[in-house]
């Protein structure tokens, strides 16, 4: 059995698992969002879909390490973890960029103001995976 290529799966697989709840989370957030701008007659901003889909670029960083790990010649054992701790990183960032968007999403719809500071701290959450992206490749040479 190779170890390393369940590693690259878990990269990606783990991370998508991550981006699912966080899209989830966001997205619920979204739609009440809409609807209490439904209910106090004023226009729904369309821009609170960019906190819902956010957490969905873990997907693709999961995917890419994926293949930065498939062809890599480490120890299969050392990619087993790799993928793992990374895909485990990339998760918890999704997740927590999806209770953030929500809060985003709620606060923007509420006053109409502050895009830019709640999109910030979303941002934050995805340096998170984007940190682990990038050190789990350097770390595969």
């Amino acid at each position: 059995m190779n170890f390393g290529f369940i590693g690259a799966a878990l990269a990606m697989g783990i991370a998508a698992i991550g981006s699912g709840i966080g899209i989830g989370t966001a997205g619920q957030a979204a739609i009440g969002a809409w609807k209490k701008c439904y209910m106090s007659n004023k226009p729904a901003p369309f821009i609170i879909t960019v906190f819902a889909g956010a957490p969905l670029t873990q997907t693709i960083y999961g995917f890419l390490l994926m293949q930065t790990m498939k062809g890599s010649s480490a120890d299969s054992m050392f990619l087993l973890a790799v993928g793992l701790f990374a895909g485990i990183a990339m998760c918890i960032s999704a997740i927590v960029q999806g209770k953030a968007g929500a809060a985003g999403a709620d606060a923007l719809a509420e006053t109409g103001k502050g895009f830019s500071q709640y999109i910030m701290v979303v941002g934050l959450c995805e340096t998170v995976a984007l940190f682990a992206l990038v050190f789990s490749m350097v770390a595969l040479g």
